[in-house]
């Protein structure tokens, strides 16, 4: 089983930003050096940084805690982060000094109200409900024919039976031959998923989940390794649908304010174009207004 260890986590996230950078693209002149690694070394990014080399080795491996904001925004200008990766820089320490850190959860998540009224009002639109650990907490008719019409519409009713989009994404074929761009989408689910264990370092769900991908999938095991995440923000997908054809939507995500890890997923197109006139032909696939969720 993977575990989410957050000062494993946060170590191995400076690890692989740092082996990112090479000391070229971080304005270094090498004399000759010959490196084992293209990366930065530990002494080299405690520079960059205007650390001591020994204090950012212990912070590294787990040994030191109390990390400054100061400290680690210096950190991330050192990496070149994006605020993505800035952001969960600093929640990953801040889970270390006990200063935050998100309620675990036992047991099954349970859908926020005000969501499912928001999922229900857009009964044109294909839109889905989903918990930290990428479970599909509800759904409508569209977003249900759109993203999984060969499973059970009621399915995310039961605790049992939910289906968990990462793992979909990465075990079912049907959900691999939707998405033209198929690595990309696998990209972003990691990036989210990476995420949420910064926020969630004590999820024993996650980390299971974690686990069972790494196990059952290769190309999940290698994105994982590489420790980048990527923020739940607005993306274009070209999808090829079996019903409706080619598909290019905007997914849009909109965060839960009463229940933090849980996100309202919608996809919509232009109107007038192909896209939209696809997504109409959607109604006839998924007729019904009502939504399946656990309430």
């Amino acid at each position: 089983m993977t575990r989410t260890n957050d000062s494993n986590e946060l170590g191995a996230f400076l690890r692989a930003s740092r082996a990112r950078i090479t000391p070229k693209h971080a304005g270094l002149t090498l004399y000759g050096d010959r490196r084992r690694v293209p990366g930065l070394r530990r002494e080299e990014l405690a520079m960059l940084a205007g650390l001591s080399s020994s204090y950012y080795t212990r912070l590294e491996q787990g040994q030191s805690s109390g990390a400054s904001t100061q400290v680690l925004d210096s950190l991330a200008a050192a990496l070149r982060l994006n605020d993505a990766e800035r952001a969960h820089l600093h929640t990953l320490a801040s889970h270390r000094d006990g200063t935050i850190r998100a309620r675990v959860v036992r047991g099954s998540e349970i859908v926020d109200p005000g969501m499912v009224e928001l999922l229900d009002a857009m009964w044109e639109t294909p839109a889905m409900v989903l918990g930290r650990r990428s479970e599909v907490l509800a759904w409508n008719r569209p977003g249900h024919a759109l993203l999984a019409s060969h499973v059970s519409f009621d399915a995310p009713q039961y605790a049992t039976s939910r289906p968990v989009l990462a793992a979909m994404v990465f075990l079912d074929p049907a959900m691999r031959a939707l998405f033209t761009d198929w690595p990309a989408k696998c990209r972003a689910v990691v990036g989210d998923l990476r995420l949420a264990v910064g926020h969630f370092p004590d999820d024993p769900a996650l980390a299971s989940l974690i686990g069972m991908l790494s196990m059952r999938s290769p190309e999940f095991a290698k994105l994982w390794a590489d420790n980048r995440v990527q923020a739940r923000a607005t993306v274009q997908y070209e999808m090829q649908h079996p019903s409706v054809g080619r598909l290019t939507l905007t997914k849009h995500a909109l965060q839960s304010a009463g229940n933090p890890g849980q996100i309202l997923v919608t996809h919509t197109a232009p109107t007038g174009s192909a896209s939209r006139e696809a997504l109409a032909l959607l109604q006839h696939v998924a007729p019904s207004r009502t939504v399946a969720s656990t309430l």
